[in-house]
Parts: C-alpha cells; structure tokens; sequence
C-alpha cells in the first residue's frame, strides 16, 4: 500500500556488499506534457505519454506560451520516445491542431469495435506545426503524428517510428 516502506538490495560490480536503499511507496505523477518558448513566437511541447490529462495539459501549455509570445509562428510537438497511452487523449492532442476530419478509426472483428474519431470546429490551425519522432515514438504518438500529417497541419521529421500504431481494448470475459 501508499506509504508503506520497503528495503531493496542491490549488488554493483566493485562492491564486496549489498547497498540497501530505503523508499516508501507512492503514486509517481508524471508530467506528461512539457513545454518553454525557444525564441520570441516559436514554442516547443514535449509529450512524454498519453495520460488522462493530456488533452488540457497541453491546452494549458499552449495558453501559457501564448501569453509569453503572443500569437504563436511555429510549434515543435515532440513524440520522440513517447509509447503511446489513451487513445482518447491522441484523440483530443490532434483535434487541438484541427478543425475537421477522421483522425482515427478502429476495426475490430465485433461491430461495437469499428469506431471513427473525427475533429471539431474550434482547432488551433493558424501555428504552423513540425512534430519529432522516432523508434520510441509508438502507438498513440503515431496516430497523432499521422492524423496531422494526413491533414497537411505539420511536417513529421525524425526517424522511423516503432510501427505499432495500434490501439488495445480491454474485453471483460466470462
């Protein structure tokens, strides 16, 4: 449980005995979106992983880099290294950057698996957008990197993503 303590030994080459670290349990939060203003009008967002706050996370990014530079000219979103998450929240990062269109859909061998995943009206399409990539970039990172390339809102660069590009769903069974 939280807060519970727990005593880990470990063993390193060139040390005749065990070093023993002494943690207490907790939640670990990870920030999953960070960002900072590389020159006047130009931001850059890093989006480690697609966590249930993603989307507003990077809404509040986005406010807070344009209250330093005004109208923003350019946006860096950088997936590199990210694995993925929610596709709810890849869902809501690309709608951020578009004002229309099927961002993603899902097939299944059920009918209640064959999903469409459209943008909405009210999309950030006027910040020019480049996003980074590479083998690390999977899954959720993909299906937004794709969906904004696919509509011609940014340039991908980088190198090859990890080709997962995939979405699981967790079935209950019997």
């Amino acid at each position: 449980p939280r807060g519970s303590k727990i005593t880990i030994s470990v063993r390193r080459e060139g040390v005749s005995r065990l070093m023993d670290f002494h943690l207490a349990r907790e939640v670990i939060k990870i920030q999953s979106v960070k960002s900072k203003t590389l020159e006047k009008g130009y931001g850059y967002v890093r989006i480690t992983q697609f966590q249930d706050r993603t989307g507003s996370d990077l809404d509040a990014a986005l406010s807070r880099l344009t209250q330093e530079n005004g109208k923003l000219e350019g946006l860096v979103v950088d997936l590199r290294n990210d694995p993925g998450g929610l596709l709810s929240q890849a869902v809501k990062v690309s709608d951020t950057f578009l004002d229309s269109g099927l961002i993603v859909y899902t097939e299944g061998r059920l009918d209640n698996q064959k999903q469409k995943y459209f943008a909405h009206s009210g999309g950030q399409t006027e910040i020019p957008l480049v996003v980074i990539v590479n083998g690390g970039s999977a899954s959720a990172s993909e299906i937004v990197a794709g969906a904004l390339q696919d509509h011609g809102r940014a340039v991908v660069v980088g190198t090859k993503t990890f080709g997962k590009g995939s979405v699981q769903t967790i079935l209950p069974m019997e």
